[in-house]
């Protein structure tokens, strides 16, 4: 998600030309090779340091039961804040609760997602009118996120940016406008932050429902690692070798997309491709969770998990037309970090399965998922984690 999807939700007033002036920056600034290896350092050391410990940790507990999509948030957000600002809150450390940052951007998150799916719009807008219930906290948590993100800019400033790599001092080396730079520190952590933690959620419930799939992901890893623990991750030219994790990860995302539900507002006057007239301010809203379990366009089987779908008959992947596969939304919306965050996924997803073994504590019941504009499962994701013994060769 980018903060153009929060645009037209309302939640926060940012000029449209602004908006896309700060895309067509990021757009520059993400296809950049050095960005893409400092992502990846970043990430690599991320689960080294403070994931692999924590899940030992667990592991160590004697079966010990955790919420494992609380830790990909945690993870998600140290991450976001590394790679995006240079600054690290350790929200992974066990020791640590989750940042107020966090926090508050989870309850404008919920909120604003309830205006969105309320039956009676008119509701709400009173509400707003009068600054009273949900509303009033909307409101209230709102300016705790600005008054934060300012405080991630001025300690961006006290530290020195001109020589660092990440995102925000990118940025801030040719925009001085605080309230500017204000509005990229908050659609950066938006769109990276519970967009990974959802799918990784959803990708291990997956995987923990079928094997068969594990096994494959270990294989394929072998055929471009060595076959033992020796070389612990995997490199970047390394990850994108491998189809089958890739394909694993797209069916992952097909049938629980993190934002399952989107909306655009029409510029102007516009026909749709069925002859449907629309009206300029008519907001339009698409659904890709339905839209992955539609028979029409995925077939019969479109309610089971096959990563072959997505495989031509040599093993190689074959990518479907991003307008009936909108996770990344299409055209010119196409999300921006597309490639970093699939490369992040798949970089956390096979580090963990190359390392532990996860057994749901309920491993047949379908997620139940939160209000929000991303997809987290009510009640988490309850496991129990074991370092991986054998030799994964033999996976």
């Amino acid at each position: 998600m980018i903060l153009g999807d929060l645009l037209g939700k309302g939640i926060f007033n940012v000029d449209g030309d602004l908006w896309m002036f700060q895309k067509k920056m990021a757009g520059l600034e993400l296809a950049n090779i050095s960005i893409k290896a400092y992502a990846f350092e970043i990430i690599t050391k991320e689960i080294k340091h403070r994931l692999f410990p924590l899940l030992s940790s667990f592991s160590g507990q004697n079966g010990s039961i955790f919420d494992l999509q609380d830790v990909f948030r945690r993870f998600s957000f140290d991450n976001v804040c590394k790679f995006s600002f240079g600054l690290d809150p350790g929200c992974l450390e066990s020791s640590l609760p989750i940042s107020e940052f966090a926090d508050a951007i989870d309850l404008a998150s919920k909120l604003s997602a309830e205006r969105a799916m309320a039956p009676l719009p008119l509701l709400w807008k009173i509400k707003r009118i009068f600054q009273i219930g949900s509303e009033k906290k909307l409101k209230e948590a709102i300016k705790v996120v600005d008054a934060l993100a300012m405080e991630v800019i001025m300690q961006k400033r006290k530290l020195g940016f001109s020589t660092h790599k990440d995102l925000l001092s990118r940025f801030m080396a040719c925009i001085n406008d605080d309230s500017h730079l204000r509005d990229i520190v908050i659609s950066f952590i938006i769109a990276g932050r519970d967009t990974m933690a959802s799918s990784l959620t959803t990708f291990f419930w997956l995987l923990s429902n079928h094997p068969q799939v594990i096994s494959k992901i270990l294989n394929e890893s072998n055929q471009f690692m060595e076959s033992t623990m020796d070389q612990e991750f995997a490199s970047y030219d390394q990850i994108r070798q491998m189809h089958y994790l890739h394909a694993a990860v797209y069916e992952s995302l097909r049938l629980y997309p993190p934002v399952q539900f989107d909306s655009k507002f029409a510029w102007k006057d516009d026909i749709l491709p069925d002859g449907t007239f629309i009206p300029k301010g008519t907001r339009v809203t698409y659904h890709p969770y339905a839209m992955g379990r539609m028979d029409s366009i995925w077939g019969s089987d479109c309610i089971e998990f096959k990563p072959d779908r997505w495989l031509k008959e040599d093993g190689t992947f074959c990518p479907q037309c991003p307008f009936k596969y909108p996770v990344f939304q299409a055209g010119v919306r196409v999300c921006l970090g597309k490639e970093l965050a699939l490369v992040g996924m798949k970089m956390v997803a096979l580090s963990v399965l190359r390392r532990f073994d996860f057994e749901l504590v309920a491993p047949i019941v379908p997620p139940k998922f939160d209000p929000g504009l991303t997809a987290m499962v009510k009640e988490g994701l309850q496991v129990v984690v074991r370092e991986r013994r054998d030799n994964i060769a033999a996976a």
